[in-house]
């Protein structure tokens, strides 16, 4: 048995070692890769102990104090702090929101874009829609705000600064980041919707289906499963709700309902002078619940038989 053994693990390092010798290119081009990960993803990973610490930074990470309750202290604060739970529906209420509606919308644009016939209207209209997603924010803030904010266009024929009105503002949100994002976020959609075999249109050609009974019976269900996996992806971005389109729109009349979590860690430890932990805690309590909430969508895109990415 032991020879069997000895003579079994030669094979398999033996076979380990021709096939390592046969990718040691394409293993030396991926040892930079991971390399970065380890030191730009992995290594700052420690700094989930400021969570659960009274950190300074002239003390660093590893000589800073445990926080009170048993290093748990920062969460308690945040978890007693009546402003963190309003900031968390805010939060919760525009994340999903948002995914929701970027989500249809990237669809809807995709569809639109398949439907031109014409190649030069096509990539015209295809290009007007994508090109916003590489303005930034800061430059789609000051757009909206010479259209509805205090000095806006709007806002001196309707005489009401509609960046301050906390009914309107997240109309604003929600139209400004389908117009940013709409078409980028369509282009995969696209490339999933060229791989549909040009026999399917004919064959419902054939049978008189329209251009709507083809988009639902033809179109729509090729694209499903790569939707399901990029709703599944964008879970995990439900508690970010966005701090760059949020941070350069809100201003303090409509915190009450933008105010979101990383605009509170912003707040909490930069402008107030609060301890770095408090923020840290935060942080950490978003990513255990993002990574929680794409578990969970995960597991039920495979009970209802769909493919996962776990």
């Amino acid at each position: 048995m032991n020879k069997r053994l000895i003579i079994n693990n030669n094979r398999l390092f033996n076979d380990f070692g021709a096939k390592v010798n046969r990718s040691k290119y394409l293993i030396l081009m991926i040892i930079p890769a991971i390399i970065f990960y380890i030191v730009f993803c992995y290594l700052p990973m420690c700094g989930i102990l400021i969570a659960f610490e009274n950190y300074f930074p002239k003390k660093g990470i590893f000589g800073s104090s445990f926080a009170d309750h048993h290093g748990f202290g920062n969460f308690y604060k945040i978890f007693h702090d009546d402003e963190f739970w309003t900031v968390l529906r805010n939060t919760v209420i525009i994340g999903v929101s948002k995914l929701l509606i970027s989500f249809v919308a990237a669809i809807l644009m995709a569809l639109i874009i398949n439907e031109i016939r014409l190649r030069f209207f096509k990539k015209t209209f295809q290009t007007i829609v994508t090109f916003p997603h590489f303005l930034s924010w800061v430059i789609v803030a000051g757009l909206v705000f010479n259209i509805f904010g205090a000095n806006g266009v709007v806002t001196k024929s309707i005489n009401t600064t509609l960046t301050q009105d906390k009914d309107f503002f997240l109309v604003i949100l929600y139209g400004s980041d389908i117009w940013k994002e709409a078409g980028w976020s369509s282009i995969i959609y696209l490339a999933t919707m060229a791989g549909i075999s040009p026999e399917l249109y004919e064959a419902a050609d054939i049978d008189g289906a329209t251009r709507l009974q083809k988009i639902w019976h033809i179109t729509l269900p090729a694209i499903k499963p790569t939707a399901i996996l990029l709703l599944i992806l964008s879970m995990g971005g439900i508690l970010s709700a966005g701090f760059d389109q949020v941070f350069n729109l809100y201003t303090k009349p409509v915190y009450e309902v933008a105010d979101i979590l990383d605009t509170y860690i912003y707040r909490t430890t930069l402008k107030t002078g609060a301890r770095p932990g408090i923020g840290a805690a935060v942080g950490l309590f978003k990513s255990v619940v993002s990574f929680i909430l794409v578990i969970m969508v995960d597991r039920i895109a495979k009970l209802c038989g769909e493919r996962g990415i776990i």
